[in-house]
């Protein structure tokens, strides 16, 4: 017996993937962390007033970098002198590293594809880039504890493995072509998920949007406030800009009912803004609604959660075909729960403390957003994934009932019986006769096929029928339609089949064809077979004709 052992260049080849791909976490890392130590190098630099040296910047660098991957900041240089907490993520900042390690996962896996050098498995894959960006993030975690922005070790701890990871895996599934389950209701409700995500997503940008313009001179009072020198100016354009999602995430949690807290004190919702808000001075909270009661302007937000439930549910009903009704519903409530979870996700990333006190509480209450979710998906989602799939089966009964009639009529239809040309006549007679009952035609059905067989198959060694002669001999003389044609005389026995009156059956018995016609060609046709063509069953059987009269002595 052969024993398969692993060569050692190919263990050697596996860890020096596993090696590359750790390396490849490691320089995503650092592309992120460096990008954005260049931009905030750049404002330091181009700061007229510089709070501190080269050393602040770069530990301001690492304390937004760890920010963007979920981890809050703790603000140690306060008025009080007590820290207070800071934990409102710029999601587009988040795009940068996340991009990065996804491109990191899924260049380890396509790697693969080229050269002799082994392809590790998607687990090893996703675990090694993501244990070469961890690397770093935890030096850079020990290098702000050093800095006016340090990290806090718990959220650091629990959010910054998980976008890391779930970016790294996210690259995995693109590598292997973006494979879908293989259940189509699984399919199907992460189809819905991803189209009432986005479409909540985009209703909340322009409804966010529309409420920033109606309160354009607020949030330009608010930028020039801010704003001093050109390089302020170009800070706070850049922070507005990375909080624009946290902006699309805001408007969808107000238009979902919870709406979004503004301090500990106050709540703003589509029926009004309840409470005394704590807001700091800033161009996008200037797009807040006013104190009191909502009007009919605050009350349309609610539309927005309303089509993305109604877009979900008809993406699950059109999926729907052949599913059962509840199939269909926990399909759809599937992609209820889904949704709801994406959206608590975003809206614990967009949303956190600002401070201590009443600020400690600020954006979007994350289980509030994610159950309102799920309500509205349940709601409206699943009513209208049933009438869909409801309204595509009655579109269907129309053209299924007409191809049953089809098939009943095609079942219906009698199938032609071909007659034999030489008895035609007697044929059609025999049809235009009240037709017998089934018993007696059950009954001569053997007599039929034994008279054919024995008329129409010729015997071993018979010779063919020869051609009429120009004397007509061996001739059919006209009759009327109403008599039957009279047989000429032939020769019985062994020399049957040659002569003037071979011009019946070939096996030279007189009972000739079973309808009564003469074994002859009326269509002239030299491949005519009369035995292609057999007897119904209610087509009595013709008598044999009668024998020929002897010769006369004289």
């Amino acid at each position: 017996m052969t024993h398969v052992t692993e060569h050692p260049l190919v263990r050697g080849g596996r860890s020096a993937a596993l090696a590359t791909a750790c390396v490849r976490g490691g320089v995503a890392a650092g592309l992120g962390l460096g990008a954005l130590a260049v931009l905030v190098i750049a404002a330091w630099i181009s700061s007229p007033y510089p709070d501190s040296g080269a050393g602040g910047a770069l530990h301001l660098a690492a304390g937004l970098w760890l920010l963007a991957h979920g981890a809050d900041l703790v603000r140690t240089d306060t008025l009080s002198g007590l820290p207070a907490p800071l934990g409102v993520v710029p999601m587009l900042l988040v795009a940068l590293p996340v991009w990065l390690v996804h491109r990191a996962a899924r260049d380890t896996l396509d790697a693969g594809d080229e050269g002799d050098r082994p392809r590790p498995s998607t687990s090893a894959a996703v675990a090694a880039v993501a244990g070469g960006y961890l690397l770093v993030a935890a030096a850079t975690v020990a290098y702000s504890e050093s800095g006016p922005l340090p990290a806090d070790l718990t959220t650091a701890g629990l959010w910054l493995p998980a976008v890391v990871v779930g970016a790294a895996g996210a690259g995995a599934w693109t590598a292997l072509g973006r494979p879908m389950p293989g259940q189509r209701q699984a399919a199907a409700a992460l189809r819905a998920m991803g189209l009432g995500l986005v479409t909540l997503l985009g209703g909340g940008a322009v409804a966010a949007a529309v409420s920033l313009a109606l309160h354009a001179r607020q949030a330009q009072a608010a930028y020039t406030g801010l704003v001093g020198e050109w390089s302020g100016s170009v800070s706070v354009l850049l922070l507005a800009l990375a909080l624009l999602p946290n902006m699309a995430v805001w408007g969808a949690a107000y238009g979902l009912g919870p709406g979004f807290t503004l301090g500990t004190g106050a709540t703003a919702t589509p029926l009004g803004l309840a409470g005394d808000p704590a807001v700091p001075p800033f161009p996008l909270l200037a797009a807040l609604p006013a104190e009191g009661r909502g009007t009919w302007i605050h009350w349309a937000v609610v539309a927005v959660p309303l089509a993305a439930a109604v877009l979900q549910g008809r993406r699950v009903g059109r999926s729907a075909g052949t599913w059962t009704a509840r199939d269909t519903a926990l399909t759809a409530l599937g992609a209820a729960w889904g949704c709801g979870a994406a959206v608590a996700v975003l809206a614990a990333a967009a949303g956190g403390p600002l401070g201590t006190g009443r600020l400690a509480a600020f954006g979007p209450v994350w289980w509030q957003a994610g159950a309102a979710t799920v309500l509205w998906g349940a709601c409206v989602g699943v009513p209208v994934s049933l009438g869909v799939r409801a309204w595509g089966r009655r579109a269907l009964r129309p053209m299924r009932k007409q191809k049953q009639k089809q098939k009943q009529k095609q079942k219906q239809k009698p199938v032609p019986v071909p007659v034999v040309a030489g008895a035609e006549s007697g044929a059609m007679g025999a049809m235009d006769a009240p037709s017998p009952s089934p018993s007696p035609a059950l009954s001569t059905a053997p007599a039929v096929l034994k008279g054919l067989l024995s008329g129409l198959v010729p015997a071993p060694g018979a010779v063919p029928p020869p051609a009429p002669s120009a004397s007509g001999a061996g001739q059919t003389q006209p009759h009327d339609s109403g008599t039957a044609p009279e047989p000429a005389p032939a020769r019985v026995g062994s020399d049957a089949g040659s002569g003037p009156g071979a011009d019946l059956d070939p096996d030279g018995d007189r009972y000739g064809d079973p309808y009564g016609g003469r074994y002859t060609d009326p269509y002239d046709d030299s491949g005519f077979e009369p035995y292609d063509y057999l007897p119904a069953a209610w087509e009595p059987a013709s008598p044999p004709p009668p024998a020929p009269p002897a010769p006369s002595a004289d």
